[in-house]
């Protein structure tokens, strides 16, 4: 019965990871509707098609490989001479069809975030209520009441800012920022209790925090903050990639994806059918706002390259020819493959060696 739960539940991620897909292109879709831009196909997944049907201009497909979709627009990738192409739009609207993907799948994190949201009773704040014994912050200088703003540098606008900020912590020397009566202090640096976790050493809080009741207001406005704070965790793992600080194994494909969903599955059935249902759903939160963030970076073959181009036509009033920036995108696009068949069999590897 747990393993048939475990299916279910990874069937219903696969759903929702697919839904993603499709909010993403949506947004292309409906931008380019508007910006009267003749779509040529809207296709969710790649490969063979399994599944399709024609209206208007525009056919609308369903493929076989569940790793992506994609909005052809006339004239995205080539020459075109027809008056609806993409390129013989203005540049602003161009800039809305490009980005619209990207913000579309942000949007949906958010009213997914808020969703997570509804049934919480009290939610967790950054002021500190309560240290516990030979607490290391406390003997810094920290008091109750304090409310924490910073840690490492690094901005704390929610607790999840906090939790996230704390896991990237040396915990051999953290330094605090703390808001009290209106003025800011430095504390530290100086070492914190931690845990092993995986392998690296992560600080304890050793205090605990001032909680705040659910109200209408405080969810919308913690929908929006945890968004953001997903957002800024994103660019920072990014960061901490290129950097150097995370490593191969800490980089999931679309297997290492499914996998995570199972273990989620899993660690929520031990508890009940809507905890694992809302681990998922918290996956999915990550998933989609990852992808709204790195399609918008500026890198050949995602949308943030294809804006890149934009930008720069919209500066010079000169667009690079289509042929010049199509060989970007296409060598953008092999470096993409590489890197994901290397995050796939690094993925595959990880299952079987744990």
């Amino acid at each position: 019965m747990q393993i048939l739960m475990v299916a279910l539940l990874i069937v219903i991620g696969i759903l929702l990871f697919g839904f993603v897909i499709f909010f993403h292109e949506l947004g292309h879709f409906l931008l380019a509707k508007a910006a009267k831009i003749k779509v040529n196909e809207f296709s969710i997944g790649m490969g063979p098609k399994l599944w399709g049907f024609g209206k208007g201009e525009t056919a609308y497909t369903l493929r076989l490989l569940p790793i992506g979709g994609y909005c052809a627009m006339e004239g995205e990738d080539e020459d075109s001479d027809d008056p609806s192409s993409f390129g013989s739009k203005p540049v602003w609207r161009r800039i809305l069809v490009v980005i619209a993907g990207g913000v579309f799948n942000i949007i949906l994190g958010l009213v997914l975030m808020g969703l997570t949201l509804i049934p919480q009773e009290v939610f967790a704040t950054t002021t500190i209520s309560k240290f516990t014994e030979g607490a290391a912050l406390e003997a810094a200088g920290g008091q109750v009441g304090d409310t924490i703003v910073a840690i490492d540098g690094y901005a704390v606008y929610s607790d999840r800012d906090m939790s996230f900020a704390m896991a990237l912590a040396n915990p051999e020397a953290v330094s605090v920022t703390v808001e009290r009566e209106g003025k800011r202090l430095e504390l530290g640096p100086f070492p914190m209790a931690y845990q092993e976790v995986d392998g690296r050493k992560v600080v304890s809080p050793e205090f605990y925090v001032l909680p705040e009741q659910r109200s209408f207001w405080g969810i919308v406005k913690r929908s929006f903050t945890y968004t953001v704070s997903m957002t800024r965790m994103v660019l920072e793992s990014l960061k901490g990639i290129v950097t150097g600080r995370f490593g191969l194994n800490e980089i999931a494909g679309p297997v290492g994806t499914v996998q995570a969903i199972s273990q989620a599955a899993e660690a929520g059935l031990s508890e009940s059918f809507w905890k694992a249902a809302g681990n998922i759903l918290q996956m999915i939160i990550m998933i989609t706002v990852n992808l709204g963030v790195v399609n918008l970076l500026p890198l050949p073959a995602l949308d943030g390259g294809r804006l890149l181009f934009l930008i720069w036509e919209g500066v010079t009033r000169r667009p690079v020819p289509a042929k010049y920036e199509g060989y970007v995108h296409a060598a953008g696009m092999m470096l993409l493959l590489g890197l994901m068949v290397v995050i796939t069999f690094n993925d595959i590897a990880r299952i079987f060696t744990g």
